[in-house]
């Protein structure tokens, strides 16, 4: 399926959730909290801005923020929280299309870099960030570290995820790199809402080479947006690229 196809109404509908797992205020707050910081006093551009979790409180943070979005039914909910004039969203592919301004800082959240999924396209993101910071400008990703050790011997699948009322379980291909995740919704009926997202991963000496044929280089990485240390034990990571 298509990202646009992934993403649709009925996705964009149910994708929030006020206060509670990736909106909760102790996830939100340190993102913000990091991005204002690396921001400084210009503009920032949000690849895949979604429905605005990080950049409608970036912006009453007073930072000025522009999105970018290939899902029209993303942008229509987005809409339903600040209007053009505050945040501003151009509609296109984050590894290709171009946002008219120069930005001091281009962020890339919750692992989206993998929903594209060749490495051609991932390396094509880089590139498209490069083309529109100033020199000295930043580009930062947060992604997960790909959990192949929790993968069983001879099984293709792993449970991520188990509360009740929802279990989360991914699929790998480790041939080719892909990984499908797979998000099941449940009540005592019968029925199950199954939500579905196929993804690329990347290993992180991987993404640094991807930001070196970009021109970039690493300035930091830590395992949170808190600055924790990144170790060998890191689930995921929050990695600064810098123009020089």
């Amino acid at each position: 399926m298509r990202q646009d196809e992934i993403w649709d109404v009925d996705a964009a509908r149910v994708y929030d959730s006020p206060g509670t797992g990736m909106f909760a205020p102790e996830v939100l707050g340190p993102t913000v909290d990091r991005l204002v910081e690396l921001a400084g006093e210009g503009r920032a551009l949000e690849f895949a801005i979604g429905t605005g979790r990080v950049a409608v409180p970036l912006a009453e943070r007073g930072v000025r923020v522009t999105g970018l979005e290939l899902s029209q039914p993303m942008i229509e909910q987005l809409r339903t929280k600040v209007d053009e004039e505050t945040i501003e969203v151009v509609v296109g592919d984050m590894a290709t299309e171009r946002v008219p301004g120069e930005y001091t800082l281009v962020y890339l959240v919750y692992n989206t870099i993998s929903n594209l999924l060749t490495q051609e396209e991932q390396v094509a993101c880089f590139r498209n960030a490069a083309r529109h910071l100033v020199a000295g400008g930043r580009f930062v990703i947060e992604l997960w570290v790909p959990d192949l050790r929790r993968l069983p011997p001879g099984q293709s699948a792993t449970v991520i995820h188990n509360e009740p009322g929802y279990i989360a379980l991914d699929t790998y291909d480790v041939l080719n790199q892909q990984v499908v995740s797979h998000h099941f919704k449940f009540d005592d009926s019968k029925q199950a809402q199954l939500f579905r997202s196929p993804h690329r991963y990347i290993w992180p000496a991987e993404l640094d080479l991807m930001a070196q044929l970009a021109g970039f280089e690493l300035e930091s990485r830590h395992a949170d947006w808190a600055g924790a240390e990144f170790t060998s034990e890191s689930r995921s990571h929050v990695s600064v690229y810098r123009l020089p």
